[in-house]
């Protein structure tokens, strides 16, 4: 019997390593979680839900949150440092035993940084709401649109 003949030579010289989930799909559909957006098979038009007023609205109220948290926490990071620099005296100033104000600031900059998370995370869950109810609504229009159609 030849050597290419032979049944060894017919098998995959590739190591079996890993998992199912590690092999490419020839064929059929993609679980949810790999799918990209073009291949969703939802009838969601997000180029008009983008252009929506309630998608305006949406992004509108984020900002309105996100933008002033984000200038007040770096105004309050940068404060330390600007204070330490150009106010020292006052910085220097005993508040418990060796502690001053300074290394209180400091800690405070731990805790302002929950804070502004802990207020972050409420207001996720709003906005959360917010893209789920304009989901909805924009689907609504398309299936009345859909069932309306002869």
């Amino acid at each position: 019997m030849a050597l290419e003949d032979s049944e060894d030579n017919l098998q995959d010289p590739t190591p079996i390593v890993g998992s199912a989930t590690d092999i490419a799909r020839v064929g059929g559909l993609k679980p949810p979680h790999e799918r990209t957006a073009d291949e969703e098979p939802d009838i969601v038009d997000w180029d008009r839900l983008a252009a929506s007023e309630r998608f305006r609205n949406l992004l509108k109220a984020k900002r309105r949150f996100i933008v002033p948290a984000m200038i007040f926490f770096i105004v309050y990071y940068f404060a330390l440092p600007v204070l330490i620099g150009y106010a020292r005296p006052f910085m220097e100033t005993k508040v418990l035993g060796p502690v001053n104000l300074a290394y209180l600031f400091a800690l405070s900059q731990f805790f302002m940084a929950w804070i502004i998370a802990g207020l972050y995370v409420r207001a996720a869950a709003r906005f959360d709401r917010m893209a789920a109810e304009t989901i909805a609504k924009s689907e609504g229009k398309v299936l009345s649109s859909l069932n309306s159609q002869p």
